[in-house]
């Protein structure tokens, strides 16, 4: 009973020393995103969680690699996570909110958004995103002028940044909600 027990641990021992640190395992999950292989990233992940829980960025990853495989409830429960162990991690709560606009989940977007737009000047994707949740939430007044006045801000933010096919989409949907809400809102 003493021999396997010590062969057991042994061997456990052997398996510890050649496997993969949880940083390594972090990497290796990088690596595979960056190749556009997010099931081995989340295979990659995982295991850099199992081997260092509190990490939020190895969260981060993770619910960024469920996103690009579109498994939305998946990624939504990484990054909270990551929220959880890093609350000012502000690039994590745009992602965040990102994925709950993508989930139609309206009111808990525009909580994670909401943050951002107040904490982290000059974010046009968390505007844009922000506007839109706003524009599609149905659970209480229509927010008219903070949908108009965030798509807005994002429009003028993405055109600082040169990013002109990101403008170029918002302002279609402020275009749509000034139709929507009337022209003479906000010029």
């Amino acid at each position: 009973m003493r021999v396997i027990f010590f062969l057991a641990i042994f061997f456990l021992q052997v398996s510890i020393a050649w496997g993969l640190s949880p940083e390594q395992w972090f990497q290796e999950g990088n690596r595979f995103s960056s190749e556009g292989q997010f099931e081995e990233a989340v295979e990659a992940y995982e295991k850099s969680i199992d081997g260092n829980a509190l990490s939020p960025v190895a969260h981060y990853n993770l619910g960024i690699a469920y996103k690009n495989l579109r498994q939305l409830d998946k990624a939504a429960t990484s990054l909270e996570k990551s929220v959880e162990l890093e609350p000012v991690n502000m690039d994590a709560r745009v992602t965040l909110g990102n994925v709950y606009n993508l989930q139609e989940r309206w009111g808990d977007a525009i909580g994670q958004l909401n943050i951002v737009v107040h904490r982290k000047q000059g974010d046009a994707e968390a505007h844009g995103n922000l506007g839109w949740a706003y524009y599609n939430y149905k659970e209480g007044p229509p927010f008219k002028k903070v949908v108009i006045l965030n798509l807005a801000r994002a429009v003028a933010l993405f055109k600082e940044q040169d990013q002109i096919q990101a403008a170029e989409a918002t302002q279609k949907i402020l275009e749509e909600a000034r139709n929507k809400f009337g022209v003479s809102l906000i010029q």
